[in-house]
This record gives C-alpha cells, sequence and structure tokens, in this order.
C-alpha cells in the first residue's frame, strides 16, 4: 500500500468538473460535478442530526433503492437546501433531474449534495447554469473539483492512495470541505471518495462505515453537528481488481481508513480561526466507545480551545471535561501528558502534568512553551481498562467568532 498524497492525478473511469455557476458573489467554483462512465456500486454515511437536508434524505432513499448503479455527484455551496419543505426536496430532485438530462443517464443514478445556510432554496437558474457548464468540462481537474464545494474552507481539501495487487493497481481518491459546524456524528462537512476497484455493496457499506468511525467521527472544530453531513463512496470497478477475500479486503480498508483520515485531518487542520492542530490520545480507558467520548468531550470543550489558543497547559479544564463525559473516570487513576507535535511515541509521551489526582510538581515555563507550538498532543491515561481512541481537535480564536457571527451576511 502506497502513502496519502494531497493531490488527484486521475482515477479510472471518473470525470469531473469544479466551475462558477453564479452561486458565490467573488466568481469563485461553486458547483462541482463527479461523473463515472459506468455505473457505481455506492455507499453512504450520513448526519444523525434530527434535522435533515433535503438532499440527504433524497440520497439515502437513492442508496436505498438503488445503489448499485449510481453514476454521478453534484454539489452546490451558497445554499445548504435544510429545512426548505417540500420545495426544498422538489429542487433536489429538479437538480438531479438536470444532471441525468445534460448526461443522458437516469434521475435516479444522480446524488446531490448542497452546503451554505440553512433555510434558503436553491437558485435553480444558477443550478442550472452550473449543471451546463460543469457537464461540459469535465475533465481530471480534481482541485477545482474540492474547490466547487468549499464555503468558509480557505483551501481544496484531496488527497489519493494507490494500492498494489497481484491483479493490478488500484486507487482511492477523496475530496472534503469543512470548516465550521464541525462535530460528526455518523461537520459542515461533506466528503466524496471514489475508487476504480471492484467491490460488493455490503464490503463498500461496511468499509464506509469503518472507515468513518475511525476518522471523519474523530473530528472536532466547534462541537456542532450539521444538517448536511454526507460521505459518499462510489466504486465503479474499472481497474479491472477485484477486492472480495478477506486479505484484499483487509488491505482496501487500512488504505481507505488512511486517505480518510487524512481528509477528515484537514478539515481539522482549515478550522474556521484555527491557529492550532490538536492531537487527544485517551488510553487506558474502560472501553474504545468511552475513550472516544472523553475525547470528544474534551475536545469540543470551549475552555479547553480557549486554553489551546493561548498557549496555557490548563490541565483542570481537561480533566474536568474528561470528568463529565458520562464515562467511567477516576482522577486518582488518571495521569496527563502533553507534547510538541502530532506524532508522539508511546515510549516518550511528553510533559507529564497531571497524575494521581493532582498536579505534577513541573516547571509552567516547560509546559507553555509546549503549548506555544502550532500542533500539539495530549496523552490522558485513564488507568482503568484497555480502551483506546484518538481524536483530533483545535483551538478557539476570536476569528472564529468573527466567521461566525455574520454568516448569513
Amino acid at each position: 500500500m502506497g502513502t496519502v498524497k494531497p493531490s488527484i492525478d486521475s482515477v479510472r473511469g471518473f470525470q469531473v468538473a469544479g466551475v462558477h455557476a453564479g452561486l458565490k458573489k467573488d466568481g469563485a467554483p461553486d458547483f462541482s460535478l463527479i461523473v463515472s462512465e459506468v455505473d457505481c456500486v455506492a455507499a453512504g454515511v450520513f448526519t444523525r442530526n434530527k434535522v435533515k437536508a433535503a438532499p440527504v434524505l433524497l440520497d439515502m432513499q437513492r442508496l436505498e433503492e438503488n445503489p448499485k448503479s449510481i453514476r454521478a455527484v453534484a454539489t452546490n455551496t451558497i445554499s445548504a437546501n435544510a429545512c426548505t419543505g417540500a420545495i426544498g426536496l422538489k429542487n433536489a430532485r429538479a437538480s438531479a433531474n438536470l444532471v441525468a438530462d445534460a448526461l443522458s443517464i437516469v434521475a435516479e443514478q444522480v446524488l446531490v449534495m448542497s452546503t451554505g445556510v440553512i433555510g434558503t432554496h436553491l437558485p435553480m437558474d444558477k443550478i442550472a447554469r452550473g449543471v451546463e457548464l460543469s457537464s461540459a468540462n469535465l475533465g481530471s481537474d480534481w482541485r477545482a473539483v474540492a474547490a466547487g464545494i468549499m464555503t468558509t474552507d480557505t483551501r481544496p481539501k484531496l488527497g489519493s492512495i494507490t494500492v498494489n495487487t497481484d491483479a493490478g493497481t488500484y486507487t482511492i481518491a477523496g475530496i472534503v470541505k469543512g470548516a465550521g459546524m464541525i462535530a460528526p456524528n455518523m461537520a459542515t462537512m461533506l466528503s466524496v471518495i471514489v475508487t476504480d476497484a471492484e467491490l460488493l455493496l455490503p464490503d463498500l457499506q461496511s468499509s464506509l462505515s469503518s472507515a468513518a468511525q475511525q476518522s471523519y467521527n474523530r473530528i472536532v472544530v466547534d462541537g456542532d453537528t450539521s444538517t448536511n453531513d454526507t460521505v459518499l463512496l462510489l466504486a465503479n470497478g474499472m481497474s479491472g481488481v477485484s477486492v472480495a477475500s478477506d486479505a484484499e479486503l483487509d488491505a482496501f480498508q487500512a488504505a481507505l481508513n488512511a486517505l480518510a483520515q487524512f481528509l477528515a485531518q484537514e478539515v481539522v487542520r482549515d478550522g474556521e480561526g484555527v491557529t492550532k492542530f490538536v492531537t487527544l490520545n485517551i488510553v487506558n480507558a474502560e472501553s474504545e466507545a468511552d475513550a472516544e467520548r472523553i475525547g470528544q468531550t474534551i475536545g469540543a470543550s470551549v475552555l479547553t480551545k480557549s486554553a489551546f489558543y493561548g498557549s496555557d497547559a490548563n490541565w483542570g479544564r481537561i480533566v474536568a471535561a474528561a470528568g463529565r463525559a458520562d464515562t467511567p473516570f477516576d482522577p486518582d487513576s488518571a495521569s496527563l501528558r502533553v507534547a510538541a507535535g502530532e506524532s508522539v511515541a508511546s515510549d516518550a509521551p511528553g510533559l507529564e502534568i497531571f497524575s494521581g489526582g493532582m498536579p505534577t510538581d513541573y516547571r509552567e515555563a516547560d509546559a507553555a512553551a509546549i503549548m506555544a507550538e502550532p500542533s500539539i498532543t495530549f496523552t490522558l491515561d485513564c488507568g482503568i481498562g484497555e480502551g483506546a481512541a484518538t481524536i483530533w481537535t483545535c483551538d478557539i480564536s476570536h476569528e472564529y467568532i468573527s466567521i461566525n457571527g455574520d454568516y448569513r451576511s
């Protein structure tokens, strides 16, 4: 298995386009189209928010009824098409119909995604323009596609990985958008992953669900779960490589996990107003689920995020967040270390700042120097079991307030 690279050269059988349809005022790409030359098996994971956008409802229905012949995914920005009632569903279907007509396929083969302001209807004249332009300019410019799904993102986020097998080579590639409203529960987060490998539907869905749990569900920017969160995985088999045996599926899963984690971490790095990338390693909790819950609680805490921003090694906020995570946690059994960097060796996890229910005899200057780094790793050893999970989060800055204070303006 190769390593993930932050670019996409090509994926056999897929063509793409990112265009300006007039949705954004600044002329930036605002509509994207991903098309397969042949039918794809498709899987998806979606927001668990009870308020689901029209495109989410439509895609969930289409993947339930027609998961083996998907041909295209279209994405618009500016309007989330959420909380838009019957008109929103009508417009979501109309968007798919426009794509289907342009590509000479049927509407049921088209999935749609939307991102932007909740409660706004799709400007269908501009959606039509986006379909017209993108369908006429299909090619291999994946960076333009990633740019065409951005809202408050500052840069396109994309990646790919190549897997070599005895039967040949296949590629897994993906794009993602998201900078705020990020606390996925399967955040505003949309992602499309494609592969030219051949997989059966149950294997594809199982692989995506597992990868999402280890990646998209392990990131926190601000603690909010979007109405539109969607991750799609399409497989068209154009490489001629079949992924079916246990060993083949394990290799595919490892590659998919690596790509999904890369894309998820890119969301955190590009979070709204982010100045620090923070890794939370929760170890020796009672279970993996407990470790994840503790990490998510710490990662979403405004107090801890404020301390990260201020380069303050405020262990009290971290321990307090762990204690309110509604999981077994004993501060007298726990210890907390902090280290500079994103990858910290298990045998050298950094400066211990809390242990046995109280602070250690560390020097504040040493802790402050670590906290001043752009990437920081905390290791919380719960001391009560064997469960472990890693969460990727960030600080919260004044800029986050500025961005979200006038998001609709």
